[in-house]
């Protein structure tokens, strides 16, 4: 099957990128700091975390001589944050999408599917800054960094694939069903705590580990944590085949939304 998607896109990446540039930018619009937010917000979080979970609740990473490393701690719940909030940011703004742009949807010319991909890259540059803090941070506790965290944007690669398509799905289904906003928001609060994020999959018990696996969230993060902090390769399999079906997926859901929108006018 000959994919459509990246050609669409490839031809709307001038307005995918002047998109973009004025979500990213107009979210910070106004304020004293402007874009510096983008630094300071995960920054604060990272703190944040490292005191309620590493000093108050005493929590601890694994079971080895390392589960005492509360810096330690703090770095891999915070890994496993960024992949969450980079899906979270997507799936919440999805169902939104269409409704909140009702000129656009009323422009024929306009190529109302850039705006998934608009929502996708800009959180995905928000989740980037986060991974500097991050490295930073590393640098910080550890003075060191694991070559390996070079392979970071592959392992997020099928995460943002298989986001872009869930975001063209979302963002149809919700001009003609209006609840599905309410539904993501409290399937992403019960999605937050039923993933690998203050905790590592190996501490649950073995009948419950296959279950969380489950959650497509879980081997992202896994596998986040294994490249940018444990100095481990990047799975082969996970790669190719994450990839694969991110792009079939997105496919998929791109051409649903293409026949979707010639009935958005007339919900609207």
């Amino acid at each position: 099957m000959r994919l459509k998607f990246p050609g669409a896109l490839w031809r709307q990446r001038e307005l995918c990128w002047r998109l973009t540039e004025r979500e990213v930018l107009g979210r910070y619009r106004g304020s004293l700091l402007g874009v510096g937010w983008s630094f300071l917000h995960p920054l604060a979080m990272l703190a944040i975390y490292t005191f309620v979970f590493a000093h108050v609740f005493k929590a601890r990473w694994g079971t080895g001589a390392e589960s005492g490393d509360t810096m330690g701690y703090s770095i891999q719940l915070f890994a496993g944050l960024i992949v969450f909030n980079l899906a979270a940011e997507c799936i919440n703004k999805a169902p939104q999408l269409i409704l909140s742009n009702p000129n656009y949807v009323k422009k024929v010319v306009f190529p109302l599917e850039v705006m998934g991909a608009v929502t996708v890259f800009s959180a995905g540059l928000h989740g980037l800054v986060s991974l500097l803090v991050l490295i930073l941070f590393q640098l910080v506790a550890y003075r060191s960094l694991e070559p390996t965290i070079l392979l970071v944007p592959l392992a997020w690669l099928p995460l943002v694939l298989g986001l872009l398509a869930v975001t063209w799905a979302l963002s149809a289904l919700g001009v003609f069903i209006r609840d599905i906003g309410q539904v993501t928001g409290v399937a992403m609060s019960m999605l937050m705590f039923l993933s690998p994020i203050f905790f590592p999959l190996s501490a649950l018990p073995p009948q419950w580990q296959p279950l969380l696996q489950l959650n497509p969230l879980a081997i992202v993060i896994e596998q986040t944590r294994m490249v940018a902090i444990e100095g481990r390769l990047l799975s082969g399999v996970y790669a190719l085949v994450g990839t694969i079906a991110g792009l079939f997926l997105c496919e998929f859901s791109f051409r649903c939304f293409l026949k979707a929108k010639r009935g958005f006018a007339d919900v609207m």
